[in-house]
């Protein structure tokens, strides 16, 4: 299967999803993007599954799923 897209990193900051694509960062808002992942905690935020794909990123711990084509809009 053909990767759409590189992810490279992810990291949280409190209220901010910061993650490198492409070798661009993209920093953003989880108060828009996701309720679940703003109320998570690290350990919660830090245990995803990026899709074989990497069209999106699952986080199996709160049950969020998020696709690419979202988080990039």
């Amino acid at each position: 299967m053909e990767k759409l897209n590189n992810i490279e990193s992810i990291q949280f900051t409190k209220e901010t999803l910061l993650i490198k694509i492409d070798n661009i960062i993209h920093q953003l808002d989880l108060k828009v993007i996701s309720n679940k992942l703003l109320i998570a905690s690290e350990e919660e935020r830090n245990n995803y599954i990026i899709s074989p794909a990497n069209y999106g990123i699952h986080w199996p711990m709160i049950d969020e799923d998020i696709s690419l084509n979202i988080l990039l809009q």
